[in-house]
């Protein structure tokens, strides 16, 4: 805390990814308009994404840490204020800006994430914890706030082109998925939730979700919340281009259209079972196995390749301003 006492923003910001002189201005600004310190801004780098850079504001007393970027920004900040009780803000730069649309946060609009970081409601969320074994048997420990992806979901990930993220946006994904699918080839795996007995299947994708929107609204995951102390997951086995077809028509109608309706969940109630190109399931943590290698995505992140993750979750543990007076959107 300062010296006058006032509270004060430390802003972590990637400077590939926002206008940083844009972002010190109405900052600034802001703290003036709403009686805070001035802030202090913190540029990441390819060797601190944020994580130190968010443990070093907490020990310099920072009220609230400001992660200004894409999705990857938004995690190492994260990562940085687990368990720290203080507040994480998000300015929505990125591509995918995945937790900011699963918390109605505003995109691309700085002013507004300014006032919500000094202004908006406390919201406290879980946090998706990853022990990743890599094929030296290292473990390394990381976190994740909206899903972990096996399988297409991460070679997705590899073959975006930068380039392209930059002209049309999240769009670029579909030219990835589009290029993955090309070269894609099931894999085994064995997978166990807490208190089950493991389970063996051959897989395109296994997600394991803290939150299931997707940008254009789609609803993945559609009973995933940020809060409940579980992971979901989405274990994705569709056989040939059909199968594909059948995995849209769930994820687009099914969880985008009927879910919403109390006459369209009675059909998906009695059509229960029937569709096995997606089964979901639900556990506050899950071991997965793959038969060789895989790469692994964590919001959006490559992380390598791993012989085994252990997924848990960290009930509670981060605080993220939220808009003020605006209640958590309800599930179905």
């Amino acid at each position: 805390m300062s010296v006058g006492g006032k509270r004060f923003a430390a802003v972590v910001y990637n400077p590939v990814k926002t206008d940083g002189d844009k972002l010190k201005k109405i900052f600034t600004e802001g703290a003036v308009e709403h009686g805070w310190d001035e802030p202090r801004f913190i540029e990441t780098t390819v060797d601190d994404p944020g994580v130190a850079m968010a443990k070093d504001a907490v020990r310099d007393g920072a009220s609230v840490v400001i992660a200004a970027g894409g999705d990857g920004t938004v995690r190492c900040v994260a990562e940085g204020l687990r368990s720290s009780g203080v507040p994480l803000a998000i300015v929505a730069a990125g591509t995918g800006n995945l937790l900011a649309r699963n918390l109605d946060i505003p995109l691309s609009n700085v002013k507004q994430a300014m006032t919500i970081a000094y202004t908006g409601d406390d919201r406290t969320i879980d946090v998706g914890v990853a022990e990743v074994k890599s094929d030296d048997r290292a473990t390394q420990e990381y976190v994740f706030l909206v899903m972990a992806g096996m399988g297409i979901d991460a070679q997705m990930i590899a073959n975006t082109n930068d380039d392209l993220k930059k002209t049309v946006g999240w769009l670029a994904y579909a030219d990835a998925v589009v290029r993955s699918l090309a070269g894609l080839k099931p894999f085994r795996i064995r997978y166990q939730l807490a208190e089950s007995a493991p389970h063996g299947a051959h897989v395109s994708t296994i997600l394991v979700a803290n939150c299931g929107t997707l940008p254009a609204g789609i609803e993945l995951l559609p009973d995933a919340k940020v809060d409940d102390g579980k992971l979901d997951l989405a274990v994705l086995q569709p056989k040939g281009v059909l199968g594909w077809v059948q995995v849209w028509r769930k994820v687009r109608w099914e969880n985008g259209v009927l879910r919403r309706s109390s006459i369209g969940r009675r059909i998906l109630k009695a059509s229960e079972g029937r569709d096995s190109t997606i089964t979901y399931l639900r556990s506050p943590m899950v071991t997965v196995k793959p038969d060789d290698p895989q790469e692994l995505e964590l919001d959006g992140d490559e992380v390598g390749t791993t012989t085994a993750t252990r997924f848990t979750v960290d009930p509670l543990a981060l605080t993220v301003k939220v808009p003020s007076g605006r209640p958590p959107r309800p599930t179905a």
